[in-house]
């Protein structure tokens, strides 16, 4: 049985953490931690606010989806202590994967950073990669529920870094650059520049996570698009992280790792 503690338990991506955790025949949810939400019972397991309980809760593995102020802290005291870690919280940006590889260097710990966990997901950025070596015109839109603390949200941040390096790589297909006078008139009009990719984040209540890469070419466009409709949608790759992260030595970044892309 893998020991798993859940870090940002009452939160609603930690609620079902602590479920799916509970549901599967090969792990036991020892601990659950959220400073905001003490002195609760969630799936049979007192959530306490003290990051000591999972030494005490002897913990092989922990699952973050905290806030992007608070992670690092987070995977900090876990590589401290001799625990694994699975990081589903966004807004870690090149500085702090750096900081991540030096923290692990020497340690028992792994550390295993997904900016999203819907293999679906995986998918659509997995297919834009390939889109990209042949078309030069891409923006991307990010729609997210309106409590999201980060934009844009880590899966498009990602997203529009790996089409970049295509091009980069393979030299970028003509016709994709913006016309060369080209001026906002608001700032922030034509969203993010990352690396050359346009990003455009929206937050509207109701949302949960979605995504739409669009390639445009001479005379046709091509839209790839994901939606997670339910939280649930995540699970199965948090799940999959849980039991590779032991084997997975210093710090991986993308669920694609594990899924032979």
């Amino acid at each position: 049985m893998i020991r798993v503690g859940v870090l940002g338990a009452a939160g609603k991506m930690g609620r079902t953490a602590c479920e799916a955790v509970s549901g599967e025949q090969d792990m036991c949810l020892a601990a659950a931690v959220d400073p905001s939400f003490g002195d609760i019972v969630i799936q049979d397991v007192t959530c306490t606010g003290d990051m000591g309980c999972l030494v005490e809760a002897d913990v092989e593995v922990a699952v973050d989806f905290t806030r992007p102020d608070t992670v690092m802290d987070n995977i900090r005291y876990c590589v401290d202590h001799a625990v694994h870690v699975v990081v589903g919280t966004t807004g870690l940006g090149p500085r702090e994967l750096d900081e991540i590889r030096s923290l692990v260097e020497g340690h028992h710990s792994n550390v295993f950073v997904a900016p999203n966990f819907s293999i679906g997901a995986v998918l659509m950025m997995h297919f834009a990669k390939q889109a990209a070596a042949h078309l030069g015109s891409c923006e991307i839109v990010e729609l997210h529920h309106n409590q999201k603390l980060d934009a844009p949200s880590g899966t498009a941040w990602k997203t529009a870094q790996d089409i970049a390096a295509v091009w980069s790589a393979k030299g970028r297909p003509s016709g994709g650059e913006p016309a060369p006078g080209e001026q906002e008139k608001l700032p922030g009009s034509r969203g993010a520049d990352v690396d050359g990719v346009r990003v455009h984040s929206v937050r509207l209540a109701g949302l949960v996570a979605h995504q739409e890469v669009v390639f445009g070419g001479p005379g046709q466009m091509l839209t790839l698009r994901h939606d997670s409709l339910d939280r649930w949608s995540f699970m199965p790759g948090v799940v999959l992280a849980v039991r590779s992260v032991a084997s997975c030595p210093g710090l991986t970044v993308g669920l694609e790792s594990l899924l032979d892309l």
